[in-house]
C-alpha cells in the first residue's frame, strides 16, 4: 500500500475530487496554502494499493493542469526593503505536486 500526498492548485481541486469518487478512490481533502505565491491549494491525502498506484496518477495528471499566470511579487516579510512596486511576472501554476509514501500498516476502525 503507499499513501500519495498530492498538492494541487484550488482551480483543479473540484474536478479532481470529482474523478477520484467516478473511479473509486477515497480521498481526504486539506486546505493549504503555497508559499511562493501565497495561494490557496487543496492538499489530497489519498491511501492506494500499489495495482491501482498507476491509475491513481493518471486521473492525478489528467484532471490538475499547469497555466501562466501574472503575479506581483512581494519582498519577504521583516526583511527591511523599502516600498517597492514589484513588476509583475509571468509564472507556471497550477499541476500536482505528487509525494508517493510507502505504507508499512493500515487500520480502518
Amino acid at each position: 500500500m503507499k499513501m500519495v500526498i498530492a498538492v494541487v492548485q484550488d482551480k483543479d481541486s473540484s474536478r479532481l475530487s470529482q474523478a477520484l469518487v467516478k473511479e473509486g478512490f477515497r480521498a481526504t481533502k486539506l486546505a493549504s496554502t503555497g508559499g511562493f505565491l501565497r495561494a490557496g491549494n487543496t492538499t489530497f491525502l489519498i491511501g492506494v494499493e500499489e495495482e491501482r498506484l498507476d491509475q491513481l496518477l493518471e486521473i492525478i495528471k489528467s484532471n490538475c493542469h499547469s497555466r501562466e499566470q501574472m503575479v506581483a511579487p512581494m519582498p519577504p516579510a521583516g526583511t527591511g526593503v523599502g516600498p517597492l512596486i514589484p513588476q509583475p511576472i509571468e509564472v507556471q501554476v497550477g499541476g500536482a505536486t505528487v509525494f508517493i509514501v510507502p505504507v508499512e500498516q493500515f487500520y480502518q476502525f
